[in-house]
């Protein structure tokens, strides 16, 4: 099978491009040939389609160098168009499947699949398709899903960077890639949770346009550490939606319990000046291999987060640990959890995380059994198998 992904970078910049990246790893490995499609970016992997790739923009840039194609690429650009149509020409896929793909690269490469007949899946790492500013966040980052009943909202609270000229752009985008064009487009939504998927039910995305499919890690455990030692771990971005603020104003009170911070991000600099305490520390960024094996000696992980998570990767390797979980009540967090394999705190709430740190701290967890269901749960050939289950029933669909 020829398979074309499509995502906005490729590189392990977050959750949706280390997902691309191991997607297309697994789908080589099980003899399917695999293009893909990105924009140009320093840091990005080699491939050898990226001559076909549009060329970079970044939003985070105050002075963007192109403020044209800053402006139009999200609702319509040229370069993207013409590079996508010259890809799919010259690599004629059997299947497109989009992952991250809004603003840098657009839904126009969606629209210009379904007119060449070509089936399109698409996996949702966040909300952009119901929120303009992905998150699901105000300004004062307070979850909201406004906008599903009123575009207009995102305008009204300056969602996107607190500016009215980029709320707008972001209104005019998702009433350009609208319910109704997305319906007709894609063959079929994958969405990693069930919360995700009963959002976009809300925004009337069609029941059966949608598949629930939890992420897959590409790596598990030879063994499973049953000697834990007396620490927590939080792992993730260190930024106001994650919750780390929470969490380590709660740990001030904690003495009993050590707890190990990985990640950087736009508080790494406020939050190790402000918490130096001893039971605390600031481990910075670690690659893949180094996180496992602090998780793997945990007592437990904590994912505290105060915005709507989809499937988060740092659940998703705690638990093929053998980790147990204490996570906030949001998003996709509560179906990941159960009486075996962790507790949930009511989000944003620094005296219950305190209790429930006290209650998960205590209990004693079978281990070897959390991280065995968890390898079946999320493994690799099991995520292969419903995915290219997926894309036949695309090829072979005839109302396509």
């Amino acid at each position: 099978m020829k398979i074309l992904l499509a995502n906005k970078f490729f590189y392990p910049r977050g959750g949706d491009c280390i997902h691309t990246i191991a997607l297309k790893n697994l789908l080589e490995a099980n003899g399917h040939k695999v293009a893909v499609f990105s924009m140009h970016h320093p840091e990005n992997l080699d491939n050898e389609f990226k001559t076909y790739w549009p060329s970079a923009l970044e939003y985070s840039n105050k002075k963007p160098t192109n403020l044209k194609e800053t402006i139009l690429r999200p609702i319509y650009s040229s370069e993207v168009k013409e590079k996508w149509n010259d890809l799919l020409r010259n690599f004629q896929p059997d299947i497109v499947h989009c992952h991250n793909i809004h603003t840098q690269l657009s839904p126009i490469i969606v629209q210009e699949s379904y007119r060449r007949q070509i089936p399109v899946i698409w996996t949702l790492h966040d909300y952009k398709i119901i929120c303009p500013a992905s998150a699901c966040l105000t300004p004062q980052d307070k979850v909201c899903d406004a906008c599903i009943k009123n575009n207009l909202s995102v305008i009204k609270k300056r969602c996107i960077k607190n500016s009215l000229i980029a709320s707008t752009i972001g209104f005019i985008e998702k009433s350009k890639w609208n319910k109704k064009k997305l319906n007709k487009y894609v063959f079929k939504f994958i969405s990693p949770s069930l919360f995700l998927k009963t959002q976009i039910q809300k925004e009337g995305i069609s029941t059966k346009k949608i598949t629930q499919l939890y992420n897959f890690i590409d790596h598990q455990p030879s063994t499973i550490n049953l000697q834990r030692m007396n620490y927590a771990v939080f792992v993730g971005r260190l930024s106001k939606e994650k919750g780390i603020e929470t969490l380590l104003e709660a740990a001030t009170n904690l003495k009993h319990i050590d707890f190990k911070i990985i990640g950087d991000g736009p508080l790494k600099n406020k939050l190790e000046l402000t918490f130096t305490n001893k039971n605390i520390s600031f481990l910075g960024f670690k690659k893949s291999d180094e996180v496992n094996s602090i998780i793997s000696k945990a007592k437990f992980s904590i994912v505290p987060s105060e915005w709507f998570e989809n499937n988060p990767l740092s659940m998703l390797e705690s638990l093929i640990n053998g980790t147990p979980v204490l996570g906030a009540d949001i998003g996709g967090i509560p179906e990941l959890i159960d009486s075996t394999n962790g507790i949930l705190f009511k989000s944003g709430d620094k005296k219950d995380l305190e209790k429930k740190i006290y209650e998960i701290s205590s209990k004693t967890y079978n281990y070897q059994k959390i991280g065995k269901e968890a390898q079946q749960k999320y493994s690799a050939s099991k995520y292969i198998n419903k995915l290219t289950n997926l894309y036949n029933q695309a090829i072979t669909n005839e109302n396509y």
